[in-house]
């Protein structure tokens, strides 16, 4: 489960295991239950079900060998911060990330409030994350940006990091940012048969308020039917800025 990829913001996926639970209004209509559990059958989404761990751990570090400086968005399948993980599985991950200090390692989580506690007292684990890791929450609408904001923070302040990401994506209503803003902030529309619409009016907006706060903004599509047919761009622009890594 390792593959180039034509996600905008990253260079390569990698999936250390695959399986979930919905947690957000984001998650509603996930693609990746739709595809490994509805379609292929792969893994079973939800709470007490068996998370599936991926054999081919490998390419990771050919990609360290091969494409330094290559942003790698890990567990699209997945939540590295999953309550329901093997800590061990954790642990692991972890020292496949410090192998490969070469790549930028994209872990985004819908469960930010885990993320110290995970990286904290885990055994075979470091008290700390790789430095080559950027931590990323997924704030769909308001409530979520308000909620989970300070807590993306915090970790900051008590990990180093490569630097922080937000992914606003599916975008479900307005938000407004303030100083806590992540350092990258992705906008995109829902894509799929049942997408939501995103109003372009709520992308402009983080637009500006990025440019206001010194933050980078990537924009990733407008979802629904147009994500297929040109729809990559704002105002018929492309916006795929990705932020500086600390040498």
């Amino acid at each position: 489960m390792a593959e180039n990829t034509k996600i905008e913001w990253a260079d390569h996926t990698f999936n250390p295991w695959m399986g979930c639970t919905k947690v957000s209004p984001a998650c509603d209509n996930c693609y990746a239950a739709d595809m490994m559990d509805t379609r292929y059958g792969r893994v079973r989404w939800g709470a007490g079900e068996s998370r599936v761990r991926t054999k081919d751990w490998s390419k990771p570090r050919k990609w360290n060998r091969d494409t330094p400086g290559a942003f790698v968005f890990c567990a699209s399948l997945a939540d590295v911060f999953d309550n329901e993980v093997p800590p061990e599985w954790r642990a692991d991950l972890f020292a496949l990330i410090r192998e490969t200090p070469n790549l930028t390692w994209l872990l985004l989580t819908k469960r930010i409030g885990n993320v110290l506690a995970m990286t904290s007292g885990i055994e075979g684990s470091p008290t700390f994350l790789p430095k080559n890791v950027a931590i990323g929450a997924t704030m769909a609408n308001q409530k979520e940006y308000d909620r989970d904001r300070i807590k993306l923070a915090h970790v900051t302040d008590r990990r180093e990091v490569a630097f922080t990401f937000g992914s606003f994506e599916p975008l479900l209503g307005p938000v407004n940012l303030d100083h806590n803003a992540p350092d990258w902030v992705i906008v995109g529309g829902e894509s799929g048969p049942n997408a939501r619409p995103m109003n372009l009016d709520w992308a402009r907006s983080l637009k500006r308020q990025c440019a206001d706060l010194g933050r980078v903004f990537n924009f990733k599509q407008v979802g629904g039917r147009k994500s297929d047919k040109g729809g990559h761009t704002l105002d018929g622009e492309t916006h795929f800025e990705r932020p500086m890594v600390p040498a």
